[in-house]
């Protein structure tokens, strides 16, 4: 297992076919005020990418080739924040999409704890620090605690994504899951666009 860093960009090839995970760190949690500042990618095969961007420098074309790749599940945990991050800055669409935290909420009924670490520690039974998620990703360099917490973030998240699929088809709630992560970028747009704190269903 290797965390590699990267300016600006990722190298090409480096990931093998199939789902990429996907986790970004940001100056603080408003898309328009907070900037992007890294991006962590992983294929599930042991190692892990991040990329960093200088502030106002995310011309990023590897980056975002994979991104918007088509063929690629992008996998998230709380996707609705990364897309509207990702479309902010990147100016694309990473889709489709699988959300670990949606699909934790379709089938872990049973409890109202759907943070990441929660998540893990029950369907694939590791315990991660979230200790460095709040420190400064805008540094001028990031520290070893911050590289192991941002790689950490996607290094689990194709073992949960195969356990909480298999919960949601064993739920039958496939079709239902699929039907939100289908609606995720546009409900990043939203966000994006000020509705980020109106529910556009409720009745007022």
């Amino acid at each position: 297992m290797t965390i590699y860093l990267h300016e600006g960009d990722l190298p090409r090839d480096v990931f093998a076919p199939g789902p990429i995970a996907v986790d970004s760190e940001t100056m603080g949690l408003h898309p328009h005020r907070d900037r992007l500042c890294l991006l962590q990618l992983a294929d599930g095969n042991g190692d892990e990418h991040l990329v960093r961007f200088t502030k106002g420098q995310y011309d990023a074309p590897v980056l975002t080739a994979v991104l918007a790749d088509p063929s690629r599940v992008k996998l998230f945990h709380y996707a609705r924040f990364d897309l509207a991050v990702i479309k902010r800055y990147l100016g694309i669409d990473a889709t489709p999409v699988f959300c670990t935290k949606i699909a934790s909420k379709l089938v872990r009924t049973y409890t109202d704890r759907h943070g990441l670490k929660d998540v893990l520690r029950e369907t694939v039974g590791v315990d991660i620090s979230k200790a460095q998620q709040s420190s400064d990703w805008g540094a001028a360099e990031l520290t070893d605690a911050q590289k192991e917490y941002a790689a950490s973030d996607v290094r689990y998240l194709h073992r949960a994504h195969a356990v909480l699929a298999e919960r949601l088809a064993r739920e039958g709630r496939t079709e239902m899951a699929r039907a939100c992560f289908d609606f995720l970028p546009t409900r990043a747009d939203l966000d994006l666009a000020g509705w980020d704190e109106t529910d556009i269903f409720a009745h007022m």
